[in-house]
């Protein structure tokens, strides 16, 4: 009967860390969420369950809405910008799940942020993985009908947030490479050439490390920040640079003597970059793997 337990729960990890993921937005919490799901999973009558794929949704839900409650408590009193926590979203990034593109983009998580708990689980169930209004019902402990409303206002939030989508890693190749060699030799100009006219910059330090505490906007102010950053990072020791794809954007993992010290996520949106997503909170910086 263990064994059974165990053998189903695996073969349904991948989503369940997808799901936990986009409704908490951290690689860490979601573990947790992940194991003490599996601890409930292991008590229930296998005999007694018509669909496990839809029951393990629904406890993985409940439990990461718990988590998430509480979470929105300690960010009302977050030191600056709150941002998600990297989530590598290549083949060889080290943890399982079945994110790709715009749904797990760091702006569309921060859209996210801005729904309520259960509207967040309720879009994240429906629109992203296509389950069926009676299983979010049950999920999320409301009526269909209630769940249905709670999607539409979801999708219409969501939505008028997001009108475009951002490009993809191989799309955005270029413009990456353009921005990095601009940076790279304090070009403002030639950077501000590949930033779009409504670019921000984000950062989150989590009140631990120094980072801006406020978006930044505009071409002129990022392209100097961007510039400035870099110039005092290579007073801290020998910066080391590494590629990835974290959030389906094309990411820089800066180290510091070999220490990883931030991961910048680059978003393109129509040729251009629109947002620069810097984190350096170390505690979110943990799951994080440096390639080789």
């Amino acid at each position: 009967m263990i064994r059974a337990h165990v053998d189903t729960f695996t073969e349904n990890r991948r989503l369940l860390f997808s799901i936990a993921y986009e409704i908490l937005g951290s690689v860490v919490d979601t573990e947790d969420v992940l194991h003490d799901s599996y601890l409930r999973w292991r008590e229930v009558d296998h005999a007694l369950i018509e669909n496990p794929r839809a029951y393990l949704a629904q406890i993985v839900t409940r439990q990461a809405l718990g988590v998430l409650r509480a979470a929105a408590r300690r960010r009302e009193d977050y030191v600056g910008q709150w941002l998600p926590e990297p989530l590598a979203t290549e083949a060889d990034g080290g943890v399982e799940h079945v994110l790709t593109g715009e749904a797990v983009s760091t702006a569309m998580l921060l859209v996210l942020e801005t729904l309520t708990p259960v509207q967040r689980a309720v879009f994240v169930l429906r629109e992203v993985f296509a389950f069926d209004y009676p299983e979010i019902a049950a999920a999320v402990g409301r009526s269909e009908a209630a769940v249905r409303q709670l999607n539409q206002r979801a999708r219409n939030r969501v939505h008028a947030a997001r009108h475009t989508a951002i490009a993809t890693p191989a799309q955005a190749q270029s413009v990456v490479e353009k921005f990095s060699i601009a940076a790279a030799t304090g070009d403002v100009q030639a950077l501000m050439d590949v930033l779009a006219p409504e670019v921000v910059f984000l950062g989150d330090g989590g009140g631990v490390v120094n980072t801006v505490r406020r978006p930044v906007h505009g071409p002129d102010k990022v392209a100097r920040l961007v510039i400035g950053l870099l110039a005092k990072g290579q007073r801290l020791g020998v910066l080391g640079a590494h590629l990835g794809i974290y959030n389906a954007m094309p990411t820089i993992l800066a180290t510091v003597d070999g220490v990883l010290d931030q991961v910048t996520s680059i978003e393109v949106t129509d040729g251009l970059v629109t947002a620069i997503y810097s984190m350096r909170n170390p505690e979110k910086l943990s799951a994080v793997r440096i390639p080789d």
